[in-house]
């Protein structure tokens, strides 16, 4: 499918007149149910195309069965973008948010679709000259820039956060997810969990932070590929040091001239002709953002320490047969490839 969704799975589908009759009750839409498609990827929060005839939403909701309404909150979610909306151009549109399970069994919102490209695991979705997309690579670290100027009072965010120790509270938080995980196949980590906490900067500043700011989760103008017109995947939005939301964005970052086990779980076209390297990155950053970073080493090892977590929480739960998604069977693998990489920088440092 040419917009990147497929027909919805059996164990993912929902009772498609209920929330068509709910939403009426929101929005004005065109008579008829609409045609709904699944978009794939991801391992969290499912997303559908609703397409109606002149009109295409976008409906958020927990996978099926979620308990933990703290890792799928989808009220927060909606929250986080109807108050940025006005104040960071890039967020969808909302349309409404419903708290009644009775409709589909969960919680969910619905939001309008943002048109354009966006950019998969192996493709940008358009074709760039090498100098295109390095251009693309400058445009992407503005409009984090832009996100990290964001006044969170202005978008009526002051209260989304926990206040300063940012830190210090993902360091703890981070290694106590990963020590719950563990499995007899993965390193303990424990070299790189004291050195993170050994090595720990005060924040530099506290802003809205996305924390899954990645080539994927961004929109590119339909008529203008070096455009962006959308940010993504606010699930894991909130306030907090804005260094740490650049290392964790750039543990996505697989360059080309990367080793190839590094390359091996590439997850986004970050390597094309022309595009950026993370040092290129930083460097661009820091000029346009004004912040000092003392310690990039820091900031690096943590986004790719926490990358490993994500990783290895996914894995836990199907070695542990809580999923039989066959995606998960080799998440160990890249857990191992990312612990090597964290004493390689660490060493270095």
């Amino acid at each position: 499918m040419g917009d990147g969704a497929r027909a919805v799975r059996d164990e993912d589908a929902f009772d498609l007149p209920a929330v068509d009759a709910w939403l009426r009750q929101q929005t004005l839409l065109p008579s008829g149910l609409p045609e709904v498609k699944q978009f794939s990827g991801g391992a969290s929060n499912l997303t559908y195309l609703l397409r109606y005839d002149d009109r295409d939403l976008i409906l958020r909701r927990p996978p099926a069965g979620t308990k933990a309404k703290s890792a799928h909150d989808m009220g927060r979610e909606y929250r986080i973008q109807k108050g940025l909306k006005p104040v960071f151009r890039y967020v969808p549109e909302m349309v409404a948010h419903c708290n009644d399970e009775s409709v589909i069994g969960s919680e969910f919102y619905v939001m309008e679709r943002v048109a354009g490209t966006i950019p998969r695991h192996h493709s940008l979705g358009v074709d760039l000259t090498a100098a295109q997309a390095r251009q693309l690579g400058f445009t992407l670290i503005d409009t984090l820039v832009e996100l990290h100027a964001v006044d969170p009072a202005a978008a009526g965010l002051s209260d989304l956060g926990r206040g300063a120790g940012y830190v210090g509270r993902q360091v703890a938080g981070w290694s106590e997810r990963y020590r719950k995980a563990k499995t007899w196949n993965v390193p303990s980590y424990e070299q790189v969990m004291a050195w993170l906490a050994a090595n720990q900067p005060v924040d530099v500043r506290t802003c809205v932070i996305h924390n899954d700011f990645r080539l994927d989760n961004v929109v590119l103008a339909p008529d203008d590929p070096l455009r962006v017109v959308g940010v993504l995947d606010w699930e894991l939005a909130t306030l907090g040091d804005p260094l740490m939301d650049l290392g964790s964005a750039l543990a996505y970052w697989v360059q080309a001239d990367d080793d190839w086990a590094f390359r091996r779980f590439r997850l986004q076209p970050s390597d094309v002709p022309g595009m950026l390297t993370r040092d290129e990155i930083v460097g661009y950053y820091v000029k346009q953002s004004g912040l000092p970073v003392d310690n990039w080493a820091f900031y690096e090892v943590f986004g790719l320490f926490r990358l490993a977590v994500i990783a290895q929480q996914i894995y836990y739960r199907y070695h542990h047969k809580q999923t039989r998604n066959p995606r998960f069977k080799n998440f160990w693998l890249p857990v191992n490839v990312l612990e090597r990489r964290c004493r390689k920088i660490i060493r270095q440092a």
